[in-house]
């Protein structure tokens, strides 16, 4: 069932389920709202009344995270972007944070949405998009297309910002694992100055508890699965555990830790990035599409108990 809420800022709701698992995505910015199974919330809920908090569960596209002053050059062309994150003085998550996606198609157990990215100040590329969101009982999969319907090849990179938890466990008290080797040290403008090897305070390479940390991390160097994916496990002491992957075209994860998620004394994200911070800047892992290519990039979420 799909309902818009009388006063409800992220619109539309979007409802798909299989089995005993149940997820909402919300209009405004095709966010991951609501993941719940048996009853056990994945993804920590808010108010009906209150606007999507901190990105929560947001796509970010054409570039995930942040671009220094709103200012960005490749192939000898300046452009200016709106700083969305004034107080910091940049660009952030892209340009559909806040747009209503539009619906395909729905059935039962998977919905897909779609936004366009126009042409406009700072990005003057034509970009549809589609984000389809497919349950298999306990294993939710995420699957974004990025199709350059301009004139121009397109520079792109995407991201998700989901949050995550696990039933009434308190966050601080789970654990959570990111095989990453790397990660980038960020100015007081949360923009990358250098990358370098995980240390004591942010290697998460053994399972470290929530409240022993204090996140705002992006990783690099991560480790990939048989089939290519890199990945992070969120567990309870209990066993229960939610493992986010993303497949090869994603090469990075930010783990953000915060106590500013309405209702929640902490909360946390778990973010596949397909390229880091600035990368309009850097270049780094920026994906140039041609006119009317396409670009298919699937991430997931899956629940497991003892």
């Amino acid at each position: 069932m799909n309902a818009a809420l009388p006063h409800d800022p992220t619109g539309r709701r979007f409802t798909i389920a299989s089995g005993d698992a149940v997820v909402e995505i919300t209009e405004v910015g095709a966010a991951l709202r609501a993941f719940e199974v048996g009853g056990v919330d994945l993804v920590p809920r808010y108010g009906d009344d209150q606007p999507t908090p901190a990105a929560s569960g947001v796509v970010l596209v054409p570039w995930p995270n942040r671009v220094r002053d709103g200012r960005w050059t490749q192939r000898g062309q300046e452009h200016q972007l709106a700083l969305t994150e004034p107080a910091r003085g940049n660009a952030s998550h892209g340009l559909l944070r806040v747009t209503p996606y539009r619906l395909v198609t729905q059935e039962a157990d998977a919905v897909t949405l779609a936004a366009d990215v126009f042409p406009q100040t700072g990005y003057p590329f034509h970009l549809a998009t589609t984000v389809t969101y497919a349950l298999d009982g306990p294993a939710l999969t995420v699957t974004h297309t990025l199709r350059n319907v301009g004139a121009a090849d397109a520079p792109v990179a995407l991201g998700t910002h989901p949050y995550f938890c696990i039933g009434d466990v308190p966050t601080r008290e789970l654990t959570l694992q990111i095989d990453a080797a790397t990660r980038f040290v960020v100015d007081d403008r949360m923009l990358p100055i250098d990358e370098v090897p995980v240390d004591a305070d942010t290697d998460l390479r053994t399972p470290r508890r929530l409240a022993d940390v204090d996140l705002d991390t992006a990783y690099s160097g991560i480790s990939r699965d048989d089939e290519g994916r890199i990945g992070a496990r969120l567990a309870a002491p209990d066993g229960r555990a939610v493992h986010v992957w993303a497949d090869e075209g994603f090469g990075y994860l930010l783990a953000f830790s915060t106590d500013r998620y309405p209702g929640h004394e902490l909360a946390l994200a778990i973010e596949p990035m397909t390229a880091p911070t600035d990368a309009l800047n850097s270049g780094r892992d920026l994906r140039w599409l041609a006119p009317g290519e396409e670009w298919t990039l699937r991430w997931g979420v899956a629940y497991h108990t003892p």
